[in-house]
Formats: C-alpha cells, sequence, structure tokens
C-alpha cells in the first residue's frame, strides 16, 4: 500500500471492499473463533496539491484495480467514492495500527452478520504531532477545562475537516475508533448531518443491554476502568457509563503509580512480557472490587493479553462494541434501503 505524508485537508483515503476466500494473509495469532476465511482489501487513493497549489482532479480507485478519472465520468451526477446507503466513513485515530486493528473487528463483525459494509478511511499519521499535552488533572471535566483551546484548536479543526471529507466521498454514517480522539468527540461532531458514533455510549449501551447483575448485594453493577490516561480518556466512558446507571470504578492512585504507569512504560522500552504482568495485576486488582467487567480503554494495552487468557474474558475493548453498532447501523440502513 502506497502512502504519502497529507496535508490537512488533503488526507490519505482507503476504501474498502472484503471478500472471501480461503487464503488467510497474515501473521497475527488468531482466536479459535475468529474467521481465518476472511481478508479485507483496501485501495489506497492520494489525494495531494500540486507544486502550484491546486488539487488535481479527483481519482477514483476501484477495488478491482480499474482507475477512473473524474474527467471522463463528467456526465455523472455525483463524484463520490461510495454511493452505498450503508458506506461508513471512518476517522482513523492517533495510531495508524490502532485504526487497522478496527478494521480487522470490523470485518470480522461484519463476516458473523452476513458482510462486512462498504467503507472510507481518513487517516493522519502526523495528527499525534497536534495533540496538546496531557497531563494529569483530578477529573475529566477539570482537564478538560485546563487545555488551551488554543491547543486543542488544530486538532479539532483537523478532525471537522477530515469528518466533512468523509461526508462527500459517500459515507452515511461516522465512527472514530480512537479512545483518545473521542475527547473531542462533541467538538468534531458539532454540525455533522450523519450519524456519528460515540465508542463510550456503544459500550455503555450493550453493558447495559446485557442486563448484568451486581457482584455485591445492596451496590449497582460496577464496571472498571483502565486507561493510560485516567482523569482524561477514562472519564468520557466514565461518564456514559454513569448516565446508564453502572458505579465506575477507576485504578487508586497508588496502582496507578506503581501498576498502570509502569506498565506502559515497560511497553515503550519493548519488555512485552513485563507490561503483560502489570496490566494482569492491575486487571485483577480491579475485579477484587467486585465489578463485572474491566474496560481496556487504552490503545497501547490491546493485545497484551493473549487470546486464552482467562483475565481476558473478563475484559471489554469498547471499540469491538464501537464496530458491532457500526455493523447494526448498516445493516438496518441497508435494510431501509431495500
Amino acid at each position: 500500500m502506497k502512502m504519502s505524508l497529507q496535508n490537512l485537508y488533503s488526507p490519505p483515503v482507503l476504501v474498502g471492499l472484503i471478500t472471501k476466500n480461503r487464503t488467510h494473509y497474515g501473521t497475527r495469532p488468531r482466536s479459535p473463533n475468529h474467521p481465518s476465511s476472511v481478508t479485507v482489501q483496501v485501495s489506497s487513493i492520494q489525494v495531494q496539491n500540486d507544486q502550484s497549489g491546486d488539487s488535481p482532479e479527483p481519482i477514483k480507485v476501484l477495488s478491482s484495480g480499474i482507475v477512473n478519472n473524474q474527467r471522463e465520468r463528467s456526465t455523472q451526477t455525483s463524484d463520490q467514492l461510495l454511493s452505498q446507503p450503508n458506506t461508513i466513513g471512518i476517522i482513523g485515530g492517533v495510531s495508524a495500527f490502532s485504526t487497522l486493528i478496527f478494521l480487522e473487528k470490523l470485518v470480522w463483525w461484519g463476516s458473523r452478520a452476513g458482510g462486512c459494509p462498504p467503507f472510507v478511511v481518513c487517516s493522519d499519521s502526523t495528527l499525534c504531532m497536534k495533540l496538546p499535552l496531557l497531563s494529569s488533572f483530578p477529573s475529566f471535566k477539570a482537564q478538560m477545562a485546563q487545555i488551551p483551546s488554543s491547543s486543542s484548536r488544530p486538532v479539532v479543526e483537523s478532525l471537522k475537516h477530515k469528518r466533512v471529507f468523509l461526508e462527500l466521498s459517500g459515507a452515511r454514517c461516522i465512527v472514530m475508533p480512537c479512545h483518545i480522539l473521542h475527547v473531542w468527540h462533541s467538538e468534531i461532531s458539532e454540525g455533522c448531518p450523519l450519524p456519528f458514533l460515540h465508542a463510550g455510549e456503544c459500550v455503555a449501551k450493550e453493558l447495559l443491554e446485557a442486563k448484568l447483575k451486581p457482584l455485591e448485594v445492596g451496590s449497582d453493577v460496577r464496571i472498571g476502568i483502565l486507561a493510560s490516561n485516567e482523569a482524561l480518556v477514562a472519564g468520557f466512558y466514565q461518564d456514559k457509563l454513569q448516565d446508564q446507571g453502572f458505579e465506575v470504578v477507576l485504578p487508586d492512585k497508588a496502582t496507578m503509580e506503581h501498576v498502570v504507569i509502569p506498565a506502559m512504560e515497560a511497553l515503550k522500552r519493548g519488555d512485552k512480557k513485563g507490561a503483560r504482568n502489570l496490566l494482569k495485576v492491575a486487571v485483577q486488582i480491579l475485579l477484587m472490587r467486585a465489578v463485572n467487567t474491566v474496560i481496556i480503554a487504552c490503545d497501547e494495552m490491546k493485545g497484551l493479553l493473549p487470546h486464552d487468557d482467562p483475565l481476558l474474558q473478563k475484559c471489554t475493548d469498547p471499540m469491538d462494541a464501537l464496530a458491532r453498532s457500526t455493523i447494526k447501523w448498516a445493516k438496518s440502513e441497508a435494510n431501509m434501503q431495500i
């Protein structure tokens, strides 16, 4: 896949089509329930300015490999990349790897529902350089108040441009599979005419529909949250869960300082085994506080626990909930158009 550095208004785009065959490409270990027959075919579309500053005519790259210049298709009334009524627009996260993991989830859950819907991905690998420094504050609202608007404005504006780009590309629903970027979900979705799914709302709704029972008599159902930035990222999940009547349990200060943060540091220096062991400790500490499940709200923690680890059964990945909700929307939207 060819990629190049894009400017704010000309992000790289992936157009996806799903096929089924007998060959699986990849080296990641799979769980026994993972459909190894599903592969993703994506086409990369380069949309960048020339030296004169003018944008070239849009090029449509179809999954079959056929390239059509819009000049040759001037008789068409629409220049959208995709025109299906259930097309998904995906704003890529801070980590391109996490975005690809979400695409894998979308394919996996889509295959279980009869097929993955068409999608367009808009990703910017330089986004992390625009993010303001996220220091530690006692609460989500307090930390948001401490982030200067001048620091977050470039991020929000960049993501808004990507959202509009996806709308013009034919997306009928927008998703953003990134924990950190959900901090600005309300700002990014402002004025959006399309459904813009929120990972926190999706996971809270699924947990509510699961009709969980309290593990302690006289208490509410408790949900644990693990995130590298406990005050900020865990904060919006906490708000959405509490809106559904759940009691939210976060790691205490000692657990953050002696377990969670060291786990992230171990991962950064390449000590995956050490990070995994510390993550297990953090999950167990929350389970001892009678939580029904632990939400893993951190991209870096994904994949640390092997698929056959019993602790993994006690954990919830919000991006799975987002992928399932995306497929559910796409299927209902497709049915309405029949």
